[in-house]
This record gives structure tokens, C-alpha cells and sequence, in this order.
């Protein structure tokens, strides 16, 4: 349980382009309880989650890092393979965007709080990095962390001449067994911020400290990490925004009421956010309410993206992969659903015959006692 009391950190899974879905959360936090970034004591990550840390530890604006996913998935989807084209690379994009984004301090300003972490290509072993040199180490450790085999290439990137990838392969949640982390992750499951499945969810698996439940939406969010939907992304950052406000108000984190004196009066900052109060946009079909809604800036941004990519459906990878992937998760699901089912049914039937069982026992007492 979450308490101001003790020292707490904030950790990202990896998950490729649905890192859409943390930018959401983050705005929500940021929006009504900035402190519960700006306090932590470490901001971890894995993957693309290590990205989204960096931007919040360095300080650049999650509304540009936003820009920067939409517009990488966009190129993603020019070509016909997508991200597997050989004209495409994910690495280059991230490594460009780096030079272009960190300050020149960066390096300083993560060193301390921005936790990585790695996977050494050798031994396959977990590597969590948290101090830098230079800000050209910082990159590279960066890059080390999103170096997915295949998928980004055949050739990993190294840091202080060591090779490294993915550190989802081996962390995909730093110091998530810490008590007071807080975790989030675009996958039903366990963690503090993830989306709340409605169906079953009867079994999950633990993937790199990551608990995912095993269901269809979940099979269809891991595609959708490695091949990037087209309208769907606007409202992957809504639901992040709004799962982040079901974590504030579950754990009562709403209002300065809840900080510790000390924060009100030395750190807290308004939210630098302007809050819509009348209108209601759409973004491709989609409503979202004032009430509950991403910050103005978000809106823009996805807004832009929605109209300058109107030509709307999923490009050939993504359909195959679906089609493919729900065929396979259909017969699990029925078998688990009807595990279930019958589980319940034997669990009424045993009690209705243990209180029938209970029943005869009294009426045999009280027959006794009359005789």
C-alpha cells in the first residue's frame, strides 16, 4: 500500500508503442497530484518504458514525447511490412531523437533518479544502471535498453564496450519488489496502473516481474506493442489518463489534503496544464468527456494525428497477427470459462449438501429430544 511516509519510486514496463498509454497516465498524475512524480525518489524503466522515465526525470514535456510516439508509429506504417521493412529502423529514430530531445545536462540531471534496466547479451543477465557520465552514456544506455533482437536489428548497441538489449528480457519492471513502487504497465494484470479487464481473469502469467493476465485483450495489446495501430492510440492515452484517476481516487491520493505539510508548502506546484470546461472532442469515433479528460495539450496533439492519418484500418501485419493470435486464444478462453463454471457448480452443489447434511442432523436431534 502506497504511504508519503517512506521513500517511494515509479516503474514503467516495456511495451513498444503502446508507451502511449503511460503519456496519458502521467498527464492525469501531473494534472491533479504532480507531486507523486516529482517526489519519487527513483523513476525506473525497461524498454520503451525507460524512454518515457527519461523524458519525466530530465523534464521534457510528455506532450512532446507524445508527438514523437505518434509520429514514429506513423512511419512505421508507410511501408508495407511495417516496422520489419528494411528501410525502417526503430533504433535510428530513437537514438535521432534522443541527440535532438535531451538537454545538454541531461546526463546530471539523471544520474541519482533515472533507473535503467538492461539485459547483458553474454549471460542474459539483469543490469539496472543509474548513474551517467555523459549525456552520450545516457543515450546508449537508453538505446542498450529498446534493443529488441530482430525486431530492432542484429546488431546491439553497446555501453562502456559491453553489448546489450532489451532489458525487458530480463527486468521489465526495476525495483518492482520494493514496497513502495509504483507500477505501471498498458497489460491487464496486477499492477498499480494497468488497464481493468471485464472479462474473466482467471490465469495471468509473470513476464519479467510483470504480471499479465491471460485473456484477448491482452493478447491484442502485446501485438499492438510491436506493430502500431492506426486510431487506436488516441484512445490507448485516454484510458491511461483514465486508469491513473481510478488509481488516484482507489488509494485516496485526490487533493493536497492527502500530502504531508512539508510537500505543500516547499515543492508543490500547480499542474502546468489548461483544463477544458465546456467542450467535448472526438478523435476518430472516439468521445471523451470534460469531466474525466486529458489536458488540452493532449488533445491537440492527438487531434493532429487523428487528421493527418484518415485512412483509417490496420495495415496487413497487424490483421494477420490478430486473426491469427484470436484464433489461437479462442479455445483457451472457452476451456478456461468452462473450468470455471463447472469449479462454481461443484463448489454450490458440495454446498447445498453439506447444508442439507446439517438439516437432517438437526431434525434427527430434535426427534431425539422429543423421544
Amino acid at each position: 500500500m502506497f504511504t508519503w511516509e517512506e521513500e517511494w519510486n515509479i516503474s514503467f514496463a516495456g511495451c513498444g508503442f503502446r508507451s502511449i498509454y503511460y503519456l496519458g497516465a502521467l498527464s492525469c498524475i501531473l494534472q491533479q497530484v504532480p507531486q507523486l512524480v516529482h517526489g519519487a525518489s527513483k523513476i525506473c524503466g525497461a524498454s520503451s518504458g525507460c524512454l518515457v522515465a527519461a523524458a519525466v526525470t530530465v523534464g521534457i514535456p510528455i506532450q512532446q514525447l507524445c508527438v514523437d510516439v505518434l509520429t514514429m508509429a506513423k512511419e512505421a506504417r508507410k511501408h508495407t511490412l511495417g516496422v520489419f521493412h528494411p528501410t525502417f529502423s526503430l533504433l535510428h529514430i530513437v537514438r535521432h531523437s534522443l541527440l535532438e530531445k535531451l538537454p545538454a545536462d541531461a546526463h546530471l540531471r539523471a544520474s541519482g533518479k533515472l533507473c535503467v534496466s538492461l539485459t547483458r547479451l553474454a549471460d542474459g543477465k539483469n543490469v539496472l544502471v543509474s548513474e551517467f557520465d555523459s549525456r552520450e552514456e545516457l543515450i546508449q544506455v537508453l538505446t542498450c535498453s529498446c534493443f529488441f533482437p530482430v525486431y530492432c536489428g542484429f546488431t546491439p548497441p553497446s555501453y562502456r564496450g559491453v553489448h546489450y538489449m532489451d532489458g525487458a528480457l530480463s527486468n521489465n519492471m526495476p525495483l518492482f519488489e520494493q514496497r513502495n513502487t509504483i507500477t505501471f504497465a498498458p497489460f491487464s494484470g496486477e499492477s498499480d496502473i494497468c488497464p481493468r479487464e471485464g472479462t474473466f481473469n482467471f490465469f495471468e502469467v509473470h513476464y519479467g516481474n510483470v504480471s499479465i493476465q491471460v485473456n484477448t485483450g491482452n493478447v491484442h495489446r502485446i501485438c499492438t506493442s510491436f506493430l502500431p495501430p492506426k486510431p487506436e492510440l488516441a484512445e490507448i492515452c485516454h484510458n491511461g489518463y483514465m486508469d491513473a484517476l481510478h488509481f488516484l481516487r482507489e488509494r485516496d491520493l485526490l487533493g493536497l489534503q492527502r500530502l504531508p505539510s512539508s510537500f505543500v508548502a516547499e515543492t508543490f506546484k500547480p499542474a502546468p496544464y489548461e483544463l477544458v470546461e465546456s467542450e467535448k472532442t472526438s478523435l476518430n469515433g472516439l468521445d471523451l468527456k470534460v469531466e474525466e479528460n486529458l489536458p488540452v495539450s493532449f488533445k491537440k496533439v492527438l487531434c493532429v494525428a487523428c487528421r493527418d492519418d484518415q485512412d483509417g484500418g490496420k495495415f496487413l501485419p497487424v490483421k494477420v497477427v490478430m486473426y491469427l493470435l484470436t484464433l489461437l486464444m479462442l479455445p483457451i478462453e472457452l476451456a478456461v470459462l468452462l473450468t470455471k463454471r463447472l469449479l462454481t457448480s461443484t463448489t454450490d452443489l458440495c454446498r447445498q449438501t453439506l447444508c442439507s447434511r446439517h438439516e437432517d442432523s438437526s431434525r434427527a436431534a430434535q426427534q431425539r429430544q422429543v423421544l
